[in-house]
């Protein structure tokens, strides 16, 4: 039985009012995140049930009328749900349209994953909310196409270049979408010759906000 000194009586509420097929979920994922990380802390945001440890968000769910969903937060368990192929697109949260317990990932899996998110955070590897864009982990975005400028600008800078290669799909679009909302040509080119300085040096590009 999972001890409830930790459980907040506005998700007791949140759950009651939720469609029947919704509750016996929502009670699942509640002891889950209690079980894999004793030391949650719940709390009411937007409307919707979040867990917190340490002051960071861990995760959230949310009833709809013919779903539920689950959030996992922070980019670091992001790429790990995403090299494991568990993100599902659909829904809100991270692992799509959830109707039945049958939905979720074994238990075992789902126990894994949230350690995991709370060691990220006992690490000081958890990416700032500035970083993260505080924003759900979501099923990775269409790939963007890469302005002419930059390409051209990457492939004079031969180290920057394998770099931006190997970065992730995540990492490049960071980038990319940064040099395509300048608005002025003057603008995009002083952020390719800065792009490509931080590119060389290894530098995601909010590496200002990452715990190195």
């Amino acid at each position: 039985m999972t001890p409830t000194h930790n459980f907040d009586p506005r998700i007791d509420a949140y759950i009651a009012k939720a469609k029947p097929f919704a509750q016996p979920v929502l009670i699942h994922l509640r002891e889950l995140v209690h079980k894999a990380c004793p030391n949650v802390v719940e709390s009411i945001k937007w409307s919707r049930p979040f867990f917190e440890y340490k002051g960071v968000i861990l995760g959230n769910m949310s009833a709809f009328n013919e779903h539920c969903s689950f959030g996992f937060w922070g980019e670091e368990i992001g790429a790990v749900l995403r090299e494991a192929n568990i993100i599902q697109d659909g829904g809100m949260g991270s692992l799509g349209r959830i109707t039945t317990l049958k939905d979720l990932p074994s238990n075992k899996e789902m126990l894994g994953l949230l350690k995991q998110s709370a060691a990220f955070i006992d690490s000081g590897t958890y990416t700032s909310p500035i970083a993260a864009r505080n924003k759900v982990v979501k099923a990775p975005k269409a790939e963007l196409e890469t302005p002419a400028e930059f390409t051209k600008a990457l492939k004079v800078n031969k180290k920057a270049a394998k770099v931006f290669a190997d970065f992730s799909p995540s990492c490049k679009r960071e980038y990319i979408e940064w040099i395509a909302d300048a608005k002025r040509e003057e603008t995009r080119d002083k952020r390719i010759t800065q792009a490509v300085e931080w590119i060389a040096e290894g530098k995601q590009r909010n590496w200002k906000y990452q715990n190195c």
